[in-house]
C-alpha cells in the first residue's frame, strides 16, 4: 500500500537531481537511497547507537568509523541548524525590545519590527 511522506524542498531537489542523473523515477531514487541506508546500518561498519551516543556527547567522534562519522556529521549539522528553546526565548525577547535579531546577507544588523499599540 502506497503512503505519502512529507520531505523538505531541499531534500526533494537532491532526489530529483539524482533521479534524473541516474535515470530513475523520484520514487525509485528514494527507494534506492533507502535500501543503501538500510544496508549501511546493517553492515558491521555502522552502529546507529554509537552515533546517537556521540550526538549526546557520551562518545567521542574519534571512536566512530568513517561511515559513522559521515552520518554523525549530517545529523549534527541538521541539529545545529535548528534553534533550541533557549535560543528561541532569547530572540523573542530581543524582538520584543526592538533589538537586533540577526544579520542580513550584507552583514547588516536586522532589527525586529515593533508594533505600537495605543
Amino acid at each position: 500500500m502506497a503512503q505519502s511522506v512529507k520531505l523538505g524542498d531541499d531534500v526533494m531537489a537532491l532526489v530529483r537531481r539524482e533521479a534524473e542523473l541516474q535515470s530513475r523515477s523520484v520514487a525509485g531514487q528514494i527507494t534506492h537511497w533507502l535500501r543503501i541506508g538500510r544496508a549501511i546500518e546493517k553492515s558491521g561498519n555502522f552502529d546507529h547507537s554509537r552515533i546517537s551516543a556521540a550526538l549526546a556527547g557520551k562518545l567521542g567522534t574519534t571512536g566512530l568509523t568513517d561511515e559513522e562519522k559521515d552520518v554523525w556529521l549530517d545529523s549534527f549539522t541538521d541539529a545545529m541548524a535548528q534553534p533550541g528553546p533557549e535560543e528561541e526565548a532569547f530572540f523573542a525577547r530581543r524582538r520584543q525590545l526592538g533589538l537586533g535579531v540577526g544579520l542580513d546577507a550584507a552583514g547588516n544588523l536586522v532589527r525586529a519590527e515593533t508594533s505600537s499599540k495605543a
